[in-house]
Order: C-alpha cells, then structure tokens, then sequence
C-alpha cells in the first residue's frame, strides 16, 4: 500500500509530520538511495527503502488501544507542570508510548481510551462525527420533566446551543439524584455546565461509554487492553464516518502481538487535541 512519505517518517516516530515534510524539502531523505524532494511523494512502507540523514527509519510500532478507569484525583494527561498524579502513574504495564483520547476531569472518572493511532483518535475527536459519550451522574437535587426535556433539546451555554443529548433517570437519593446523559459533542466542561444551566450542579461523574466501548466492572485505576472485538468496532465506527480510505481492520492483537490479547486487569502503577465532559 502507498503511503504519503511525511506520514511514513511521522509513523516511525522520529519526527511530527510538519517536521517531516520539513526534512523532505530540506533534501535530507532519500527512497531507494535517491533523494525525494517532493511532499507528495508516496512509498510503500514495507518494500521502499527511506533513510532519514542517512538512517533507516525505525520500525512502525504496532497500533496499541488502551481501557482506563481513571480514578478521581488524577489528571487525564501523560504529564502535570503542577505536579499532581497523572494517568502515566497507572500505565506502568503498557510498553508502548499511548496517549488519551480526548480527557476527564481531575475530580471526574471513567472509561479513558488510549492510542498510540493519532489518525484514528483524531477521527473519535472530530465534533464532525459525533461519537457518543455516557455518563452516570449524581446532581443536586432532583430534575423535573421540564429539566430533562430541555438537556434533550440543547441548552444554551455561554459557547452557544448544545446539541441533542439522551437522558434517563436513575435512583434518588434524600436530596439528591442519579441519571445517565448521553451527548455527543466534546465541548469543556459539557456535561458539568449542561447540569449547572438548569440548575443542577454535578456532584459525581464517571464515564460509562465511548462510541462502541463500555466500561463494565473494570476497577478504579486499572487498564486493560482492548480486545480485537473492541478494537475493530472502534475502526468500524470511524470507517462508517470516515469512508473506506480510514484505518483497516484489526487482524492481529490489539498490542501488536498475534491472536489474543491479554484480558485480564492490571495492577495500577504529538497529539490530537483535548476535549474534557
């Protein structure tokens, strides 16, 4: 298959692809033994021979996707100038650099999806695509109906209208209540400001859902890998946005290695832009 050759040496990890294509008009990289000058050139990553300053790229590391159940007191970014914990203190296990799609809040929780595939994060991320987020919420107080019906609708919020969202009511507390919001959209703070506009703040909030995944019963603070299942129903989500020129499916496991992936949990111990609820 014929591939951009910006996006070959972004692939390899030595460089982003601005600064590859940088390279290329600088001389520096050659195909074949001859020097390619022009951006759009395309190679075939696995017969085409491409140096960098005389060096052979290194191996494309495999596509590796990444469950999290981040705990509240955490931020949801590989590192924090503030110093506070951050999810790279949990991904101990994980050999391969991956990075989050998208983020949660510190005092927030939930399902985290992490890649080291920057084309398909990209695409989950896109406001153009509306891939679906759940959450399960306890909010002060208890919403009305009236409440309920204008999530629904969208409500306006300082950036504007939101879009359409899901909710269902879930158990009542004394002076408080449960409910689960589906959007699908990735504005800051959505979710939160979304409550607050009608009047209920947000007293809890944990990711349940994103596009196709789930969270099921994995603990607080663990990972696990996707399964090929998951990991498939995440391209096919982009390819049915996307068109068929989106990422193929997933024949080997989803760390790289061949057939299963491991399943079982995991002790706890460049990119595409931030999106939090």
């Amino acid at each position: 298959m014929l591939i951009r050759l910006q996006k070959v040496i972004a692939d390899s990890g030595l460089a982003s692809r601005r600064k590859a294509e940088a390279f290329i008009a600088e001389g520096r990289v050659t195909v074949n033994g001859r020097v390619v000058r022009e951006l759009g050139t395309k190679v075939d990553p696995q017969r085409d021979h491409v140096k960098v300053d005389g060096r052979h790229l290194k191996p494309v590391p495999p596509h590796v996707f990444v469950m999290l159940n981040k705990p509240k007191g955490c931020v949801s970014s590989l590192s924090d100038p503030a110093g506070r914990p951050t999810i790279t203190d949990l991904l101990s296990g994980v050999r391969l650099r991956v990075f989050p799609v998208g983020r949660l809040d510190y005092d927030s929780e939930g399902l985290l999806l992490l890649t080291n595939d920057g084309a398909l994060a990209q695409a989950l991320l896109h406001p153009r695509y509306h891939v679906a987020k759940t959450y399960a919420i306890k909010v002060k107080g208890v919403l009305s109906e009236d409440e309920i019906a204008s999530l629904e609708r969208g409500v306006i919020l300082e950036d504007g209208l939101t879009g359409k969202a899901i909710v269902k009511k879930g158990g009542k507390a004394e002076k408080n209540s449960w409910l689960e919001i589906t959007i699908f959209e990735g504005r800051k703070h959505q979710v939160k400001r979304m409550l607050e506009a009608v009047g209920h703040p947000v007293l809890k909030l944990t990711r349940v859902r994103f596009g196709p995944l789930a969270l099921g019963d994995l603990p607080a603070g663990r990972y696990r890998y996707l399964t090929d299942r998951e990991a498939n129903a995440l391209r096919a989500l982009v390819r049915a946005r996307l068109g068929s020129s989106s990422p193929s499916p997933v024949t080997r496991g989803s760390t790289g290695s061949p057939s299963r992936v491991p399943s079982r949990d995991h002790e706890s111990r460049a990119q595409v832009r931030r999106r939090a609820c």
